[in-house]
């Protein structure tokens, strides 16, 4: 399975925790579409990178929609000439979540997949700068969830494991950047989806460094000693979390707390306690996040 539909998979199980707030929560991804059928930005510009979670947040609602209009954007965006490697891989990513009736022309997904080679590190990983000497445990996520997004069987399994390891932090979680003292929870939860997409077994020490991250308030810190939690660690956490069969019971009830303090009755979610904009990205990281709670 792929590392988007894995995630989707979960994120499906929300509307259970949300009952009928679920409907809010469509109403505000419906609300916020631009007129070429996508998602803005903070700036209000349509994005690609938000259009997959606009996307992807409407289909874990079980919601119906004709993505006509998007699909024709999509095509605007040929194979991806000028994008940089984030929304380039939200291209593919774009691509892969819509029906199969809306497919790109032929040639196009070859071509994002040639594009992408443009961000190869020498280690064999992927780096979201290019010219890169080195990988990013985040890159490599990117890149490697990407191809599989465009029904491409990835080359090069051992050489992202190998530079991988190399972004092991001193306190044992993992970074963006080697030999630094402590690693961030959302580079170490992108390890542990990377070792699992490449058919390894992540390391199980992992688990209790997410769980040390845990904030006395419910939700998960970025990194060690961060001052507040925020819903994209929390939801990356619990998704890494789960990947390693590390239960997180005995927190469910803080935790559902803590996502519920995110929720607007607008329907959104904030990012974290002292943001006050509404986006689509952190909504469906809440339900990201409300899909672990479930159980």
């Amino acid at each position: 399975m792929s590392f988007r539909l894995e995630m989707l998979q979960v994120a499906r199980l929300a509307p259970g925790v949300l009952g009928s707030a679920a409907e809010l929560v469509t109403a505000f991804l419906r609300r916020t579409r631009t007129k070429e059928g996508a998602w803005p930005d903070r700036e209000g510009r349509p994005d690609l990178y938000y259009t997959v979670f606009g996307v992807e947040g409407l289909l874990a609602l079980r919601v119906e929609e004709d993505h006509a209009v998007l699909a024709e954007w999509l095509r605007g965006h040929g194979d991806g000439e000028g994008l940089d490697f984030v929304h380039l891989c939200c291209l593919a990513r774009c691509w892969a979540a819509l029906p199969a009736v809306f497919r790109p022309e032929a040639g196009v997904k070859e071509g994002i997949a040639a594009r992408l080679e443009a961000w190869r590190t020498p280690d064999g990983g992927f780096h979201q700068r290019a010219g890169s000497g080195r990988c990013t445990a985040y890159g490599c996520l990117l890149g490697w969830a990407a191809l599989g997004d465009l029904g491409l069987v990835p080359a090069g399994a051992e050489a992202i494991a190998g530079c991988l390891e190399s972004l092991k932090a001193v306190d044992g979680g993992y970074a963006n950047e080697p030999g630094l003292p402590f690693g961030t929870t959302t580079a170490t939860a992108a390890a542990v989806s990377l070792h699992r997409l490449l058919r390894r077994t992540p390391p199980v020490e992992l688990g209790a460094w997410l769980l040390a991250q845990r904030h006395p308030g419910g939700g998960f810190k970025a990194f060690p000693g961060a001052p507040i939690p925020d819903l994209l660690s929390t939801a990356v956490a619990l998704h890494a979390l789960d990947g390693l069969q590390c239960s997180f019971a005995a927190d469910r009830d803080a935790l559902l707390d803590f996502t519920d303090s995110l929720w607007s009755a607008d329907g959104g979610f904030h990012g974290n306690w002292t943001d006050d904009a509404l986006d689509v990205e952190y909504t469906y990281y809440g339900l990201l996040a409300l899909g672990h709670l479930a159980f």
